[in-house]
């Protein structure tokens, strides 16, 4: 099972303006690399919950379908399920329906039922289902301790940015970081 990002966000979680007013800078200097570390912040803080913060569309690729009646999807929450496509022998896809289709995309990981499962013959990635998953379009309809979590984390990252490289960032976490963000990570067993 894999996933890729079919689209990427239409912005972050954080606003400029906001992490600059939390890190007390005025000017517009070092405005590019308050981005790219609220990129970072954004994309450690996905990782580290398997949430998606600003809606973007995704594809998952499965080989065959799971024993039980249950897809689980690995991102959350899912706002809906866009096309499900299986892959015949020769490789000519067949969508299906998605009247009869039941989505749980708040559950931790969302689940999906379908009516129909036609036999998959393609031996590897024969059905892919593309879906939408996060919170919404813009930071505010993100959790306001996820976002406390993002603005910590871009601070450290900012005080340290002479010792790490943005591109190997994140080279640590910030106090409480884990504490904020532990009510929305998932623990196995």
């Amino acid at each position: 099972m894999t996933i890729t990002e079919l689209t990427p966000p239409s912005g972050e979680p954080l606003t400029l303006a906001e992490t600059k007013a939390h890190l007390r800078i005025d000017g517009a200097t070092e405005d590019s690399l308050i981005e790219d570390l609220i990129r970072a912040a954004r994309q450690s803080l996905e990782q580290a919950t398997g949430l998606v913060l600003i809606s973007r569309t995704f594809r998952l690729y499965r080989d065959d379908w799971p024993d039980g009646p249950v897809i689980q999807i690995a991102k959350s929450p899912v706002q809906s399920v866009d096309a499900v496509t299986v892959y015949d022998a020769a490789g000519l896809p067949q969508e299906l329906t998605l009247t009869d289709a039941i989505l749980d995309g708040r559950s931790r990981p969302a689940r999906l039922v379908l009516a129909q499962r036609p036999v998959v013959e393609r031996e590897i990635n024969g059905i892919e289902i593309d879906f939408t998953a996060g919170f919404g379009e813009t930071g505010t309809d993100i959790p306001d301790t996820l976002k406390r979590a993002m603005l910590l984390h871009v601070a450290l990252l900012y005080e340290c940015r002479g010792a790490v490289s943005v591109d190997s960032q994140p080279a640590a976490v910030p106090a409480g970081y884990d504490r904020l963000i532990a009510p929305f990570c998932r623990r196995g067993l």
